[in-house]
């Protein structure tokens, strides 16, 4: 399965396709986008404008208008009040449609192909910033973890990437925003040693338990037992606690896993 996403997700680096919804509602505009604007019934004043470096847009009648940072049905919304407000038009009906997107710059870092930063050129979502990335290397985490700073608080998000690819997945394919971070660090190990025939460092799966462990580790040799195997695992403080697991139990991240020898 790991394969097999990892391979949709280089696939779809390199076609770069855009999303299947809209997302023009929730896009908050930026410094350089190109709006065209009209007006039901009004065609006089058309207006085909670039947010500038102050954020606005001026548009006939009420003047200076901001943009960046807002969505289009905010402006929209702005821009009717102000008419109504002013006596200009009774009950506008105004319509703002992105023409060309310029404003959004995000990074995307850690375990890709090309980390850096990207001007997005339309309405992105984090596939589509994987993507422009060059998807996530062998040694990527199955979560990349989206940085996101409004207003001086920043928050963190962890993304499930292979839920993306999965039934319903575009839920959790967050719309980028200007300044955001996507992060994917390196996925997290686990340790093998003993009577097994492949001892050493593997990548930890979602939900792996042990057995599917000691098969990463081509099975117990035939000097081994199943029986009593142990978990060198880091508790909350930082220490080492051993536990005697069972085939069934989880793996978690940086554990040991030592398989004893028979004594019979």
């Amino acid at each position: 399965m790991t394969r097999l996403w990892r391979s949709v997700l280089m696939v779809c680096a390199l076609l770069v396709a855009a999303p299947a919804w809209s997302a023009d509602n929730d896009y908050r505009m930026g410094t350089g986008d190109v709006v065209r604007i009209t007006v039901y019934g009004n065609p006089d004043l058309t207006t085909e404008a670039r947010v500038g470096e102050d954020g606005g847009i001026t548009f006939p009648l009420i003047g200076a208008v901001k943009a960046a940072g807002q969505t289009p049905a905010d402006a929209e919304k702005e821009i009717s009040t102000r008419l109504a407000k002013g006596g200009f038009i009774v009950d506008p009906n105004v319509n703002l449609n992105i023409v060309q997107y310029r404003g959004q710059q995000i990074s995307v870092l850690g375990r890709v192909n090309r980390p850096g930063k990207f001007t997005l050129e339309k309405v992105s979502r984090v596939t589509d910033a994987l993507a422009l990335a060059g998807g996530i290397i062998a040694d990527g985490a199955d979560t990349a973890t989206l940085v996101r700073t409004r207003d001086g608080k920043t928050e963190y998000r962890d993304i499930d990437v292979i839920a993306l690819f999965k039934a319903g997945g575009e839920a959790s394919n967050e719309l980028i925003q200007d300044g955001d971070i996507i992060n994917v660090a390196r996925q997290p190990m686990f340790y093998i040693y003993g009577e097994v025939q492949r001892p050493g460092a593997f990548r930890l799966e979602q939900n792996m338990n042990l057995v599917q462990a000691l098969s990463l580790g081509g099975g117990v040799t035939a000097r081994g037992t199943q029986k009593g195997i142990r978990i060198l695992r880091r508790d909350a403080s930082g220490g080492m606690q051993e536990l005697e697991a069972k085939l069934a139990d989880p793996v978690k991240k940086d554990d040991v896993i030592y398989v004893k020898e028979s004594l019979f």
